[in-house]
């Protein structure tokens, strides 16, 4: 039985044509040197109900506890406090571009320890290190956590993920980047997705705007902008300029398809060569029924159980052969295989067939 997803699916590309419209370059490319920066660092969480880190269990726990309470100068060894409102965590977060020193941004915090729940608690001052080791932001605040759990004698219940949450603005920057985006001469377009014409078409779309080469593809996933030929005041004035210009990507054909899920997605320009397509199924059963033989009262026989199987093949017919024609296009794809009345995860299988018979003429992507 096909899902109602698939048929929804191919009722819309079999009614509306397939095209590529023209997206923006901003959507397109990454800009040289206009990229975030990962952070991370470990903290403790507090003020929980209950829910935290057992000592005993974590004891990175305890020695953080220890760390923090002495630098607020109370002396404490590992024997005077077993606390359970307490978790240790990670603190994760992305240090946007040009982010100056006193702005805001957001962190995930996420337990390391054996903690039930962070609801409800708050993350204690917690420095931010990127992957040179130095501090950029510091991270404190209360910690929405993302689900609730509730617990018995004889069940639990747990919901969402109560070990995971965001303090939204989080942290606030300390430290910027070292970066003189201001200077650069020249400036490199990075595709998201590399391919030559669309490299070639932003490299036109550019010196269209212009009237004059001020760009160059210097392969598929590069874009090479000259600065000094824009004749803008600045880098930025540049980008604000070539940014919203619109071009029309090209993109290799692609059937990315997911084996948990069952989902299927196919580009536009997927084609298949003519091949005749054929999906059945077959079953075996096999039913054990064993015959127990009671001897005669006066025999001074033994009860023997003599095994009997049943076993039965029976083969669905399907639908027969179902034949693609040369040159077919995605919406034929799909109706063709709708047409042999199977569910999705068997339009993989036969996919996958098509793909290593030849016919398939796209990259096929199994995750």
């Amino acid at each position: 039985m096909i899902s109602r997803l698939t048929l929804l699916l191919a009722a819309l590309i079999l009614a509306f044509p397939a095209f590529s419209a023209p997206i923006r370059i901003k959507d397109l490319v990454e800009f040289d040197g206009v990229r975030g920066n990962d952070l991370v660092g470990y903290g403790l969480v507090v003020g929980l109900n209950g829910t935290g880190d057992g000592i005993r269990n974590a004891p990175f726990t305890e020695e953080i506890m220890s760390n923090i309470l002495e630098r607020l100068g109370v002396n404490v060894t590992g024997e005077q406090f077993r606390p359970k409102n307490v978790a240790a965590v990670l603190v994760t977060a992305s240090l946007p571009p040009f982010a100056r020193a006193g702005s805001q941004i957001d962190v995930t915090v996420s337990a390391i320890g054996d903690a039930k729940s962070l609801l409800g608690g708050t993350l204690v001052m917690t420095p931010l290190n990127a992957a040179d080791g130095q501090i950029y932001a510091v991270s404190q605040g209360a910690v929405i956590a993302g689900g609730a759990s509730a617990e018995g004698d004889g069940a639990k219940v747990v919901e969402g993920v109560p070990t995971s949450g965001v303090i939204p603005s989080g942290a606030r920057v300390e430290r910027e980047i070292d970066f003189d985006f201001g200077s650069l001469n020249r400036l490199r377009l990075a595709l998201r997705n590399p391919d030559f014409t669309t490299a070639g078409r932003i490299e036109a779309a550019i010196n269209n705007d212009y009237g004059r080469g001020v760009a160059r593809m210097v392969d598929s996933g590069t874009v090479v902008l000259d600065i000094g030929a824009t004749r803008a005041a600045s880098p930025a004035h540049a980008l604000q300029r070539i940014e919203g210009i619109m071009v029309e990507p090209q993109q290799k054909a692609t059937v990315v398809v997911d084996q948990r899920s069952g989902t299927i997605v196919m580009g536009e320009d997927v084609r298949i060569s003519r091949v005749a397509v054929s999906q059945g199924n077959l079953t075996l059963r096999v039913q054990e029924e064993p015959l127990v033989i009671q001897p005669n009262p006066f025999a001074q026989g033994q009860t023997v159980v003599v095994p009997r199987t049943r076993a039965s093949l029976e083969e669905d017919p399907g639908t027969g052969l179902a034949e693609i024609n040369e040159g077919t296009s995605l919406s034929e794809v799909v109706a063709g295989l709708n047409a042999l009345g199977v569910s999705p995860r068997d339009m993989i299988d036969i996919l996958k067939s098509i793909k290593a018979a030849g016919a398939l003429h796209a990259d096929f992507v199994v995750r």
